[in-house]
């Protein structure tokens, strides 16, 4: 008995060992990203006037699979909201998806500015693939009628836009190629724990993370939705495909920043607000809410960024040392989830052993000094990953949603190990010729918007 406790407490320590240097490595590349912020951040600044030239023709491409629910809510608010001359919506869908259709064709019927593009087969694809057929729909328009857009705004059927956002879209798009703005994810609070940790991370990503990577010059990921690209940009991209967006991608919206940044085409992350108090000009919307689905969505991204989008976009420039640590910083999320496994295998672990010592009458082997000193700076970083998150959310969604932050943290844990497991089944279907598939979520649309925003 004695002999099987001492060989479970060394296998304890080394597997505490392995998950406290991966959680160390974690923890210094979080602090040292928070202390670039800290020295690179600024305010806010305020834009109110449009630019003094000619509005720019943009149009707004919105896929919808199975998005009845929503959709006509998303669109109608958009096109209330938007105060710019020239643009068009664009909404994909598809054949066998009959109550979507129905709902779009009702309001392009009675608003010119939408158009509805039918794919010429069943869904669901992937986005991509929606969004090429909506891509190849506006150059076909643009010829028809002779007219040029100058560059695709992406939204999803959920999205809330702010109402100035194609101004903002209007004036940068004259010098970068993609413009990104913040995306604001909406808390339920009937389901704050699932819902809030999407807030949570997003504040930091769209607070810290891409302010850090503009100011490095690294690329410019996008996030999907609140996002611009330059017509010329996206016909760099779809030179000799046809094609702008990657039909074989779960995150088509990461890799095109990828890949604009490999043509040397500037892009631009944006924090502005129309007025000194005034909401932040923004992509607001609703996340899921429940465990399965944001393990879903969770996994997508993990499998899109970390495991397929590693297979065709490798590690960038390598004379950036920039680019490097943060497409290391995008994949790392797999090595993030083993670790955890490993220190939570170590808690239960000793806490079996405590209790097996205590029914044997015998003393648990001690910690080493070099472990001990592992696990003092872990907590120690830990302590500081949760004040700068409780800040980040803080500063988007008040003190309240900051507190929340930090028990959210563990939801989103959770949320993390499981997305991990279901990404690596996906991914190894690919590799066995499983064809990638649109792995969408339920969606809702706000029932009341705000009017500042």
């Amino acid at each position: 008995m004695n002999a099987a406790l001492g060989g479970f407490d060394r296998i304890l320590l080394e597997v505490a060992l392995f998950g406290a240097a991966i959680i160390l490595a974690g923890g210094i590349d979080d602090l040292l990203v928070d202390l670039t912020w800290w020295r690179v951040r600024r305010e806010e600044p305020l834009r109110t006037d449009m630019p003094s030239a000619p509005p720019l023709p943009l149009a707004v491409f919105v896929p919808a699979w199975d998005e009845q629910r929503v959709i006509g809510a998303m669109l109608a608010a958009t096109l209330a909201r938007y105060d710019h001359p020239d643009y068009r919506l664009y909404v994909g869908c598809y054949p066998n998806d009959p109550g979507t259709c129905t709902v779009v064709r009702a309001i392009a019927s009675g608003d010119a500015r939408v158009r509805v593009v039918m794919a010429p087969h069943d869904g669901p694809t992937t986005k991509a693939d929606c969004l090429n057929h909506m891509w190849r729909a506006l150059c076909r328009d643009d010829e028809r009628v002779d007219r040029r857009t100058a560059g695709v705004v992406l939204h999803d059927a959920e999205d809330v836009v702010h109402r100035a956002e194609l101004r903002l879209f209007d004036d940068h798009l004259r010098d970068v190629a993609l413009v990104q703005l913040p995306v604001v994810p909406l808390i339920d609070p009937r389901r704050r724990l699932v819902s809030g940790h999407y807030a949570d991370e997003f504040a930091e990503s769209h607070r810290r993370d891409l302010v850090v990577r503009s100011a490095l010059g690294a690329a410019l990921p996008l996030a999907g939705v609140g996002c611009a690209i330059r017509r010329d940009a996206l016909e760099r991209l779809a030179a000799g495909r046809g094609m702008p967006f990657e039909p074989q991608s779960l995150t088509e919206d990461y890799e095109l920043g990828l890949r604009v940044a490999a043509f040397g085409m500037p892009a631009r992350f944006v924090r502005w607000r129309e007025r000194a108090g005034g909401a932040l000009i923004a992509t607001r919307a609703y996340f899921p809410d429940t465990i399965d689905a944001a393990v879903r969505q969770k996994a997508r991204w993990v499998t899109g960024i970390a495991l397929s989008g590693w297979d065709r976009t490798g590690w960038g420039h390598r004379r950036n040392p920039a680019e490097y640590w943060m497409r290391m910083r995008d994949r790392r999320g797999l090595l993030a989830v083993i670790a955890l496994l490993a220190a939570y295998a170590a808690l239960v672990g000793w806490s079996v052993s405590w209790l097996a010592h205590a029914w044997n009458g015998t003393v648990p082997a001690p910690v080493g000094a070099g472990l001990r000193v592992l696990l003092m700076l872990n907590a120690a970083l830990l302590c500081w990953r949760l004040a700068a998150r409780a800040a980040h959310t803080a500063a988007e969604h008040g003190w309240r949603e900051g507190c929340w932050s930090i028990p959210r943290a563990l939801v989103a844990n959770y949320i993390a190990l499981l997305a991990a497991r279901r990404a690596l089944t996906r991914y190894v279907g690919t590799l066995l010729g499983a064809a990638p598939r649109w792995d969408k979520t339920a969606h809702r649309f706000p029932e009341s918007l705000p009017d500042s925003q």
